[in-house]
């Protein structure tokens, strides 16, 4: 027997704006009745944590629980007489409900920290943006929602480009040529997923324009003809999907240390806050004032 939903009782407009910036969204067969978002860390809770959600649904809810695209856990079906008690018995496992409003979104990561691909470490990342940006910007209004993702490699799986600020990790390479033998069968050739090395005049060559930095061929040659240089971060800004998509441009700037990161994070956040229109997503912002002056701002250590 289905569980009954809701008593639909009329709400409010100032009601349902209220409990939406609590993470709540109104199911639009009922009247009265809520989805929840429950806040992640950036994908990950502990099976304690996933136990205490899971109760919760039963408690409180449909017994149904969906992910959403931003990683978290939505509890559904939850009345809105029962919004209060269901927010009480998460804050008892140290979990909370958001996720919504012009303002900072959960931050999003891939698995690159475990990831045989994995470049960086997205997990420490992640958390410490979660942390900085989303908890400790949670009452700081932008213009529009800002979301932001870290990618661990060139893959792309958590789509960093589509975000208004996203990070991918990168692993850049030395190219000896006096080194190269000229192979039959070349060792570096063959890792790359994206096929940009060749021989040109006997001699491995890489065009750093096509390469996407993933850094599979480094180390795979026998002789020492391609090793590593640097492992970091590239940074797109601008990106966003939905009713109008735009892919992220890349920043002209390798970046190599978390601190970097966060930094330019929160110059962006501030840039974003004081030039944003209410209204406008970061794409617009970029369009509206040109790429060239915002990576200018966004570069400058002023």
């Amino acid at each position: 027997m289905a569980k009954e939903l809701g008593n639909n009782k009329k709400l409010s407009p100032e009601d349902i704006k209220r409990v939406k910036g609590l993470g709540c969204l109104q199911d639009k067969r009922y009247s009265d009745v809520f989805n929840v978002r429950v806040i992640t860390r950036n994908g990950k809770i502990t099976s304690a944590e996933q136990i205490a959600i899971a109760n919760a649904a039963e408690k409180f809810g449909s017994g149904e629980i969906t992910m959403t695209t931003r990683q978290t856990m939505e509890i559904q079906g939850v009345a809105y007489d029962s919004l209060e008690d269901l927010f009480a018995y998460l804050a008892e496992f140290g979990l909370e409900s958001g996720g919504t409003g012009a303002k900072v979104r959960p931050v999003v990561s891939c698995k690159g920290t475990t990831c045989q691909y994995g470049l960086i470490d997205t997990y420490d990342l992640s958390e410490k943006l979660h942390n900085i940006y989303y908890k400790g910007w949670h009452d700081v209004a932008l213009p529009h929602k800002f979301k932001i993702a870290v990618g661990g490699c060139p893959n792309n799986c958590v789509k960093p480009s589509l975000n208004d600020f996203g990070i991918i990790g990168q692993r850049y390479s030395i190219i000896d040529t006096d080194k190269c033998r000229n192979c039959k069968v070349c060792q570096i050739m063959k890792a790359c997923p994206v096929k940009v090395p060749e021989i040109v005049d006997g001699k491995i060559f890489v065009d750093q324009s096509a390469c996407n930095h993933c850094g599979r061929c480094i180390g795979k040659c026998p002789f020492g003809a391609i090793t590593e240089k640097a492992t970091g971060y590239k940074v797109c800004i601008g990106g966003r999907w939905g009713k109008k998509t735009a892919h992220g441009r890349t920043l002209n700037k390798f970046f190599e240390s978390e601190e970097e990161i966060i930094a330019l994070l929160e110059r962006t956040l501030n840039f974003f806050k004081e030039e944003g229109i209410p209204g406008e997503r970061f794409a617009d912002t970029i369009n509206r004032l040109g790429f060239e002056y915002v990576e200018k701002k966004l570069l400058s250590e002023d």
